[in-house]
């Protein structure tokens, strides 16, 4: 598996406390894309504050299943998710 193929999966808690579950091939470029307003939709009305939680590596495929694994779980499990990050 070369390097472009490691899929990362992270949260992103923002400055309202909002939290935001995404993949990236290239997490620092996506960081980046995030915080400059130029990444998700999301991200219009709320201020990126920090990396909470990440998991690698995955391919495209189980980084998709996994994000969309992580989507559907509360608030709440989300964030024992990340207290044990």
């Amino acid at each position: 598996m070369s390097a472009t193929e490691h899929w990362w999966v992270y949260i992103i808690e923002c400055e309202d406390g909002a939290l935001y579950t995404g993949i990236s091939n290239h997490l620092l470029r996506r960081w980046q894309q995030h915080t400059s307003g130029r990444g998700a939709k999301f991200f219009n009305s709320r201020k990126p504050k920090r990396l909470a939680w990440l998991e690698y590596p995955h391919d495209k495929r189980s980084a998709a299943r996994r994000e969309y694994e992580i989507k559907q779980l509360s608030r709440a499990q989300k964030l024992d998710l990340i207290s044990i990050y």
